[in-house]
């Protein structure tokens, strides 16, 4: 971790603790510190791990949208582990690790159609407090991707904003998954688009 929790972590136990170890291991090849700082309340961390694997199954919105849209709602928040985490599982799954590591910087880069620009709004819209994602916007993105995707992406950057606002508060941070399979470093929003 690139800075102290502010829950100190504690040791990972049991059956449990060594199935958990043992999945941390082959998906992301150790077991993160964030895991130890969550086993202090194993249900809050089952659960919300169980939610993550049932958002990954969701199948409406395409895999590139879902994970700008996780992306840009983890960068509104400022959680640098949903960023890296995000950012390393775009990887595994093949997805274009280009556009990727723009998303921090979507509004400035070029890379991105104007499809993928309107979930990156919207994600962030809804990552605001309060939200404001506009009537305009979802009319849009209604007629773009449908009523079952826009359903999704809506519960899809909620269920990041749990995360990240959880992850924030916690003082979980970045544990440098991309770096570790050599991708290069997520870029980093200009002031221009901090302020927008």
């Amino acid at each position: 971790m690139t800075s102290e929790t502010r829950i100190p972590a504690t040791k990972i136990t049991g059956v449990y603790g060594a199935i958990v170890k043992f999945a941390a291991r082959k998906m992301m090849g150790h077991v993160p510190d964030s895991v130890g700082v969550l086993w202090h309340n194993q249900a809050v961390m089952k659960d919300a791990m169980g939610i993550g694997r049932k958002v990954e199954g969701w199948r409406e919105l395409k895999p590139d949208l879902a994970s700008y849209a996780a992306m840009a709602s983890a960068a509104t928040i400022g959680c640098s582990f949903c960023l890296d985490f995000n950012y390393f599982m775009a990887h595994n799954h093949g997805l274009d690790e280009t556009k990727v590591r723009e998303v921090p910087r979507w509004r400035e880069s070029t890379v991105f159609t104007t499809l993928e620009r309107q979930v990156m709004e919207y994600a962030e819209a809804a990552s605001q407090t309060p939200p404001a994602v506009t009537d305009e916007l979802s009319a849009v993105l209604l007629g773009e991707l449908g009523p079952a995707a826009l359903v999704e992406l809506a519960a899809r950057v909620s269920f990041m904003n749990m995360t990240a606002r959880m992850n924030v508060t916690l003082g979980i941070h970045s544990e440098e998954f991309a770096a570790a399979c050599g991708l290069p470093p997520l870029t980093v929003p200009s002031a221009d688009s901090a302020a927008a």
